[in-house]
């Protein structure tokens, strides 16, 4: 039996517990994400280093998934391009099922291992990108077919997932075991599975941004001012990374087209 279907000793009692006892277990097992996380780090730095070159010679990073995972991976894939100013076709998500499935569940679609070949095959995928398949189980056929498709064609591969032995990992070149055990509510992986796949994408993308240049000290300098929020956040930078007043600096990045880096530069450059 796989570890995520397992019982959890510790809430067999839950359906009888009060509202307080319920959050308590709970939060006292979300914890067991972020140690199951840890053990797999040296994992996690194969998989950036992977993804980081493929992105640096202008390939991209694929995740694939299904049900929670894919949603998961789409939110990951999503939050890129606003956050480190990269194209939308950067980091990119395929999921079981297509768009629908990220607000209306339709778990059946995990089942169709020639859906995920020819989910990856409509992205165009080359040998050039990074295929990260994300299942809880490592069981969904979706990803696993998808990933013995990007192998075939020479793309690297990296599979996350919350069971040691599964259908998926002979397709990983990095295979990334977070081992979360059994959930609250037995086999319901969008718990502790889930905390941690949110984690290792976080740390794989937000890495890989870094490693190619998307942040200066802790700084996001690619960013666009698509809102006042963001408009606000990069005016802040400029005076952070010049020293100059928040007037100046909105103006500095009004007189080059409000790029950071430009507007930076430009202010360097002064004699």
């Amino acid at each position: 039996m796989f570890e995520t279907e397992m019982r959890n000793p510790k809430t067999t009692h839950i359906d009888k517990a009060s509202t307080a006892e319920i959050i308590k277990l709970i939060n006292e097992e979300n914890y067991r994400s972020v140690d199951a996380v840890e053990t797999a780090l040296p994992e996690i730095e194969a998989a950036v280093d992977i993804v980081t070159e493929a992105i640096a010679n202008g390939g991209r990073l694929v995740y694939m998934g299904a049900g929670t995972s894919g949603r998961l991976a789409t939110a990951d894939a999503a939050e890129c391009p606003p956050t480190y100013g990269v194209d939308y076709n950067t980091v990119i998500a395929v999921i079981a099922g297509g768009e629908s499935t990220l607000v209306r569940a339709a778990e059946n679609q995990e089942d169709s291992g020639e859906a995920g070949v020819a989910d990856l095959k409509a992205k165009n995928l080359t040998s050039l990108d990074v295929v990260m398949g994300v299942s809880a189980s490592g069981s969904a056929e979706y990803v696993a077919r998808g990933m013995e498709y990007a192998r075939s064609i020479g793309c690297k591969t990296i599979a996350l997932c919350s069971n040691p032995e599964t259908k998926i990992k002979p397709y990983a070149d990095v295979y990334i075991y977070t081992p979360t055990g059994a959930e609250v509510v037995t086999g319901s992986t969008r718990m502790k599975a889930g905390n941690a796949q949110k984690m290792v994408m976080n740390m794989i993308s937000t890495a890989a941004m870094v490693k190619t240049g998307k942040v200066y000290e802790n700084m996001m300098i690619n960013l666009k001012p698509t809102n006042i929020k963001l408009r606000g956040r990069m005016i802040g930078i400029v005076c952070e990374m010049t020293g100059i007043s928040r007037e100046d600096a909105e103006q500095l990045l009004i007189n080059n087209d409000f790029s950071i880096p430009k507007a930076v530069d430009s202010y360097k450059s002064k004699p």
